[in-house]
């Protein structure tokens, strides 16, 4: 189904830009001791759990992966997809401004 493959693929863009964006912020966190860097470590690792639950949702899990497939309305899948490319989005401009 394709917008199951989209959100696969986008759900495993963001999983590897949050994996760079924490190793990024944590490194800061401890050369900097700032709130600052902690808050977009914290952000990032909560946010990084969400997306490798949704991964594992959409990859692994038997039963959610077939009803996933078959069960879920086009509308509901183009609102799913619609959030995690504008999610992409946002994580691809934070990656941008973090490693400029």
């Amino acid at each position: 189904m394709l917008w199951l493959d989209i959100a696969r693929v986008a759900t495993t863009v963001n999983v590897l830009l949050l994996v760079g964006l924490t190793y990024v912020w944590l490194n800061n966190y401890r050369q900097f001791r700032s709130k600052h860097t902690l808050g977009l470590s914290v952000f990032a690792l909560l946010l990084l759990a969400e997306n490798a639950l949704a991964l594992y949702v959409y990859l692994l899990h038997a039963r959610l992966v077939h009803w996933f497939a078959t069960g879920v309305p086009p509308l509901a899948w183009r609102a799913m997809v619609a959030l995690h490319l504008l999610e992409l989005g946002a994580l691809l401009f934070l990656a941008w401004v973090t490693w400029d």
